[in-house]
């Protein structure tokens, strides 16, 4: 039985990493020039003093070369899934989020999150080409899911100070694909129940170990979607190199941790979805620190943030607030709790001023 476990595993490795995928390509945003800053300049405006560079950086191996990004075995290991199953099986799991969540369909916000994104799978280890679209929620959350189907959740884009800190959070997340994490956690899984590959996931056979993924009302399984600290590390550690390589400042990931870890302080409880499985952590965030250190040579300028991103946010948020407004339109039929129409019938017992209110008097001839 070993035996045979093993040649299985080995003959789904050789499969893996003979297969390919064509990436998909799009223009890079076109950065600001007023807002390519130096380092020198964020430490100014009242930031954290940037990480120390070397001007020259010696990589132990190609996992720590950026330049040997996309020629190099990155997301090797037991896999029982070819890159063509795993598109086939993240175009499954895509159509269920799509079923039960809204996506934004301004063409304006989703051709520049799209372009954001590609740009950065562009400069990132990935096998599979890359479907990117946004959903209307206010949950700070993004999540990508086996095969290169990648959603931004609207709450993102607007939590995000500039857009090195939405590329942070994106490249985060391609990295879990680029790694395969999803699939190499189900294979881990069918290793240790000894139980063969299932062709279909949403059947009856196929229902356990599903739940509710936080902010969809979608039963996904949570395999290919939370993931172990091992597996959050080395996506932290690929997502900073992929986002160095598409010319972004990787300090503002770490950034962007601080400040979720300080408001998380201020008011606890308001940590958001993207970060609930392993929150920024003070360990998390020395160890994106020592990488951006140790493996990325210095350079005299990033990009931090483009206009197009602040007039792609100004425009998000008009939608949203407009979306809101419809919701909460008079004469739209909406839904109370009896606390909320208690509280109203009290409200209304105190006006004195409605004089359609019934009263009782005594009548005239009344002893």
């Amino acid at each position: 039985m070993l035996e045979t476990l093993r040649r299985i595993i080995r003959s789904s490795l050789l499969g893996a990493l003979t297969a390919g995928a064509a990436v998909a390509q799009s223009p890079a945003p076109t950065p600001d020039p007023a807002k390519v800053e130096d380092r020198s300049a964020q430490s100014e405006k009242g930031q954290q003093q940037p990480i120390e560079q070397q001007d020259t950086v010696h990589p132990r191996n190609s996992k720590d070369d950026v330049e040997a990004i996309g020629n190099r075995k990155v997301g090797k290991g037991p896999n029982f899934y070819s890159l063509e199953k795993e598109i086939a099986l993240g175009k499954q799991l895509a159509q269920e989020v799509e079923r039960s969540s809204k996506l934004i369909d301004d063409p304006v916000v989703t051709e520049y999150v799209n372009r954001v994104g590609q740009n950065l799978v562009r400069n990132s280890d990935a096998r599979v080409p890359f479907t990117i679209k946004v959903i209307d929620s206010d949950e700070v959350n993004a999540f990508a899911l086996p095969g290169g189907f990648f959603y931004v959740n609207s709450g993102l884009i607007l939590r995000a100070q500039e857009e090195s800190e939405l590329a942070g959070v994106m490249a985060h997340e391609i990295s879990h694909v680029t790694a395969r994490h999803g699939t190499k956690n189900a294979t881990k899984g069918q290793i240790l129940q000894l139980a063969t590959i299932p062709l279909v996931l949403l059947g009856p056979a196929g229902l356990a170990g599903y739940g509710l993924y936080e902010g969809l009302n979608v039963a996904l399984p949570l395999t290919f979607l939370k993931f172990s600290r091992d597996a959050e590390r080395e996506a932290d550690f690929l997502g900073l190199q992929y986002m160095y390589k598409a010319g972004y400042d990787p300090n503002a990931y770490v950034t962007f941790f601080e400040r979720i870890q300080a408001d998380e302080k201020r008011r606890p409880g308001t940590i958001p979805k993207v970060f609930s499985t392993h929150p920024p952590t003070p360990d998390r965030i020395e160890n994106a620190q020592k990488e951006i250190a140790r493996i990325f040579p210095n350079r005299p300028e990033y990009i931090v943030t483009t206009s197009e991103f602040d007039n792609v946010k100004e425009r998000l948020r008009s939608l949203m607030f407009a979306r809101k407004a419809q919701d909460n339109a008079p004469g739209k039929p909406t839904l109370r709790t009896r606390t909320e129409q208690k509280q109203k019938g009290q409200t209304q017992g105190t006006d004195t001023t409605d004089d359609d209110r019934p009263t009782l008097k005594r009548r005239p001839d009344s002893p």
